[in-house]
């Protein structure tokens, strides 16, 4: 298990080494440690901006083998976002160290997490929470589905749909009260009285009545929460989802 100096120890060296390769023009910390809401199990979240020119793949290639050479990696996985790719490792004492490398127009603050370390960052436009009408759209179809499998006896994606509604009124209930739905890393903050009724949706075994029951108190909080959303819309959504149920 790594320690926070270990962490600490191997931020500065990358950084460090971002400085001293010329296709990189800046660096931010991104994520917890720019926030500054780090705690021991935190990971070690960079933005790298490329320079003019600079060929993408081969940075990350050669970033990518620095990586399990000198730090210890075991994997390493991909995500992205327009030309931004992220690389996500994990490095053998349970570090994980995401690394975006972004093209010289995209390196800048898409969220509030950015803190910038060297060189200069283009001003982007912020991420956005997704809509809460969406939200309880897929609350819904999520509903149905659920109904579906319950039906069919398809004990597991019954389980897998119950819990898509209640991830959509989380999310929902995230809205209401101002904070981050991604990833769940709001879901600490929401008051005890809008979750507690939420713990009712947690299902408890793969028997039918108990996924009924569970179905039942998904329908419940679903309309609750797209009621602060939009009233008439629960109040049309209310018939057939008790129907579902």
């Amino acid at each position: 298990m790594f320690s926070v100096r270990d962490r600490e120890q191997l931020r500065d060296e990358l950084v460090a080494a971002a400085k001293a390769d010329s296709r990189i023009g800046g660096a931010a910390l991104t994520g917890s440690g720019a926030a500054g809401t780090e705690d021991e199990w935190s990971d070690i979240d960079l933005a790298f901006g490329l320079v003019e020119g600079a060929d993408q793949g081969e940075v990350i290639a050669d970033w990518t083998t620095r990586m399990y050479r000198e730090h210890g990696c075991v994997h390493h996985m991909d995500m992205a976002r327009r030309g931004t790719i992220y690389r996500v490792f994990l490095l053998e004492n349970t570090l994980q160290v995401d690394i975006a490398f972004a093209p010289a127009a995209e390196f800048g603050a898409y969220a509030p997490t950015f803190r910038l370390l060297f060189g200069e960052a283009v001003e982007q436009e912020q991420a956005q929470e997704p809509a809460a009408i969406d939200l309880a759209s897929m609350g819904w179809l999520y509903a149905l589905h659920a109904r579906s499998s319950i039906a069919r006896g398809k004990a597991w994606q019954a389980e897998y749909m119950i819990s898509g509604v209640r991830d959509q009124v989380l999310a929902l209930a995230c809205l209401r009260y101002g904070v981050t739905s991604s990833q769940g890393r709001g879901l600490h903050l929401l008051p005890a009285a809008t979750t507690d009724p939420i713990t009712a949706t947690l299902v408890r075994s793969l028997d039918r009545d108990e996924l009924t029951r569970a179905f039942r108190a998904a329908i419940a909080v679903l309309l609750a929460e797209t009621a602060h959303v939009d009233q008439g819309l629960a109040k049309r959504l209310k018939g057939p989802l008790h129907a579902l149920a």
